[in-house]
């Protein structure tokens, strides 16, 4: 497991969507033996907050993490556990 996986997740969060807030854990460890967890590809829990998400439903929003994060589900991230927010939701939530 390479340890710079959350800070390349981190750059092409940031890249695609400027985001006010970004949080990635890197969660592999609490999978450890699980059977998707064989191939050395890591669990990740991501928290973004970013105006990009305005008017983008649950769905939309999570492909749109997908999308910019597709090389690196090729090679490095067998899971992500995604809360994607406006700066709007996440001042309603606080």
């Amino acid at each position: 497991m390479s340890a710079d996986r959350p800070e390349q997740i981190r750059r092409e969060l940031e890249a695609r969507f400027n985001p006010e807030e970004l949080l990635v854990k890197d969660q592999s460890q609490l999978h450890a033996g699980h059977e998707g967890a064989k191939d050395g590809k890591g669990h990740f829990d991501i928290t973004i907050i970013s105006t990009a998400f305005e008017g983008q439903n649950r769905i939309q929003r999570h492909r749109m993490v997908y999308d910019a994060l597709t090389q690196l589900l090729q090679t490095d991230i067998h899971a992500l556990r995604i809360k994607a927010l406006t700066p709007s939701e996440r001042s309603a939530t606080n």
